[in-house]
């Protein structure tokens, strides 16, 4: 990833308290040779994404058909998962987008804008949406209505 998405991750993650951090786990895209089909791709990738979900998290993969939310509605979805204990875990996909199997596997297909996004950006934007859900779920000044 470039610094500048380096950065502006870094940026939101170190302001998330602690029992509201965030943990990123990078995964290295798939190669594009030896003849493998898109569909091939997306299966090996799914495969590895898969077994990087920690378990019993809620599940929300990035996708832009997925439901779009007010940074209010957000916050509010937090605020009941957040509830139960459990971590979520928001899935971007790769230049191809996500397998099927995990659109459908998540608790919430969830998108930030119905534009197609490269992934990097759309790790900060929802880096600072967490962000600023967590400071609205607070009731910090950071969010204004």
């Amino acid at each position: 990833m470039p610094d500048w998405i380096k950065c502006g991750y870094a940026e939101y993650a170190k302001r998330m308290p602690k029992e509201f951090s965030l943990h990123l786990i990078e995964l290295k895209p798939e190669k594009r040779s030896g003849g493998k089909t898109v569909e091939q791709m997306k299966s090996l990738e799914r495969d590895r994404i898969l077994i990087n979900i920690p378990p019993d998290s809620e599940i929300w993969a990035l996708d832009e058909r997925g439901e779009q939310l007010t940074t209010l509605g957000v916050a509010d979805h937090l605020r009941k998962t957040l509830g139960t204990g459990r971590n979520i875990c928001f899935i971007i996909g790769s230049a191809d987008g996500l397998h099927d199997d995990i659109k459908s596997r998540g608790d919430k297909l969830f998108s930030l804008s119905r534009l197609t996004l490269p992934h990097g950006l759309v790790r900060v934007i929802l880096a600072e949406q967490l962000y600023r859900a967590w400071s609205v779920i607070q009731n910090h000044p950071y969010h204004r209505e």
